[in-house]
């Protein structure tokens, strides 16, 4: 057995001809990204962790046994699905939600209290549900993940339909969570936001994962190959040059990543016969290339 919060042994789920597979371990005190597009089996992972689908095979293990149901009581899950009682009060809704956590009802209004100032939502105490943005509505939904302090977060797509000023919100109040000892399990689609927050990361792609560990190892692993490059001309070319593996255009800017055998000398030599190269230099891949080559090479 092991400390680790969740722990995933040859899980497995088949339906429609679909087959979703997963081991994976979280590390105490992380945000450990499940990553993949849409339709890649993020959520039906996450069904299975949480018992709510039965998996065909393998083992969920949360706080290092065999998950029982007290276990999961110890999980805050705010699925992808909002759902919310609209016709509520936000302050009456999120002491009705603390209560169905087994919190008294004093120590739920406390803790509302406390959280609707964080997220300024103090001034909206007392208005209906119904009357809130989308934004606001997410926020809520977020209190009522976490007003029991769990101690393990599962975060179905906590991002999608947020403004760029709620986004940076959650991932501050994600990133104190982790600095609290607390672990995240974080599902999304979206590389831009797991490169920022997730200390681990397991890529998913068709019902399988095809890459997991530790995000910086993962970065220094493939880092030797990858390359920015600044440039005038037909950037469009560079897909065609021998030992690049991955371009991604940006305007008169390139992100390239060659094959494992590749030279970056030999690749500019190259490059430099129909473009203008103001600069080339090795840097960290980001995120989105680790992703796009895993999954081509798992195809």
């Amino acid at each position: 057995m092991t400390n680790s919060p969740l722990e995933l042994r040859d899980v497995q789920k088949s339906y429609d001809g679909f087959t979703a597979g997963v081991s994976l371990t979280v590390p105490p005190g992380s945000i450990y990204g499940l990553l993949g597009p849409n339709g890649a089996g993020k959520t039906t992972t996450i069904r299975m962790i949480l018992d709510i689908v039965p998996p065909d095979r393998g083992e969920v293990l949360l706080f290092g046994h065999p998950r029982t149901a007290a276990d999961l009581e110890r999980i805050g899950y705010l699925p992808e699905e909002r759902g919310l009682y609209r016709t509520m009060t936000v302050l009456d809704h999120l002491v009705f939600l603390g209560e169905m956590r087994g919190l008294k009802a004093r120590e739920a209004r406390e803790r509302s209290v406390r959280w609707l100032e964080r997220v300024d939502l103090s001034d909206w105490t007392r208005r209906k549900i119904e009357e809130l943005s989308k934004g606001m509505q997410q926020k809520v939904q977020l209190i009522g993940t976490v007003i029991h302090e769990p101690d393990l977060l599962i975060l179905d797509e906590p991002f999608s339909g947020l403004d760029p000023l709620n986004q940076e919100l959650f991932r501050q109040l994600l990133l104190d969570y982790r600095e609290q000892g607390k672990s995240i399990l974080l599902s999304t689609h979206g590389m831009e936001f797991a490169e920022r927050l997730c200390d681990h990361i397991c890529l998913i792609s068709r019902g399988r994962a095809i890459l997991e560990g530790e995000l910086k190892a993962i970065k220094r692993r493939i880092g030797g190959n990858a390359f920015r490059l600044v440039a005038d001309g037909d950037l469009g070319k560079l897909a065609s040059v021998p030992g690049v593996e991955q371009v991604i255009p940006g305007e008169g800017t390139a992100r390239l990543l060659l094959a494992p055998a590749a030279e970056g000398a030999d690749v500019l030599r190259e490059i430099v016969a129909f473009l203008r190269v103001h600069e080339f230099r090795s840097e960290q891949p980001e995120l989105e290339q680790i992703f796009l080559k895993a999954v081509r090479d798992a195809a």
